[in-house]
């Protein structure tokens, strides 16, 4: 089977039951970012702790393109908007959409929509451009984190940088590195089948 210009991993597992896939991987999608947000370093010097959301964030845009990464995010911020369990240390409700941690959540519909838009448009076939791709999705999640970071408290951006960026970017490289190691072997061993 070989992939058309426009589709992504997703498109290759079910095809004819598309839209039972599609329910489901946004909703595995969404569950799968509230496990890894139970993966949780709290860091002493900065009110955000490190968590493993962003590799489920960029693997649902990866795997499932523009529209169902950015609503499996958004799906998953609904889920703990209404009080499910599925923030960082088991934390749920609206006020965690309103904490030190909401510019980062909030962004994470809009990163995995980029990331789908971008290898839907063959950004996954090319190492370089899929690195690229996966860099331009987490700064989003950094940048918007640290915009909120800096609203919030009020503080100088040396100040919100060394809690919102300095902290995350060995963990964030390593969450890049593992997307973009995994997804050219995932659509290699769909094309085999």
């Amino acid at each position: 089977m070989t992939l058309s210009p426009s589709s992504v991993l997703i498109d290759q597992w079910a095809p004819s039951r598309a839209a039972t896939r599609d329910v489901l991987s946004v909703v595995g999608f969404a569950l799968l970012t509230a496990l890894l947000a139970q993966l949780r370093i709290d860091l002493p010097y900065s009110p955000v702790p490190i968590t493993g959301q962003t590799f489920a964030v960029l693997l649902a845009g990866a795997v499932l393109g523009m529209r169902r990464g950015f609503a499996s995010q958004a799906t998953y911020l609904a889920l703990g908007a209404m009080g499910a369990p599925v923030f960082a240390g088991g934390l749920g409700g609206p006020m965690v959409l309103a904490g030190p941690t909401a510019g980062y959540l909030c962004s994470f519909p809009v990163a995995a929509g980029l990331l789908g838009w971008l290898v839907e448009r063959g950004a996954s076939r090319s190492t370089a451009k899929l690195a690229l791709s996966l860099f331009a999705s987490d700064l989003l999640i950094l940048v918007s984190g640290t915009v909120w970071l800096a609203l919030l408290f009020g503080q100088p951006a040396r100040v919100v940088l060394q809690w919102g960026v300095v902290p995350f970017i060995v963990s964030n490289v390593v969450k890049v590195a593992a997307v973009g190691l995994t997804l050219p072997r995932l659509l290699k061993n769909s094309r085999a089948d």
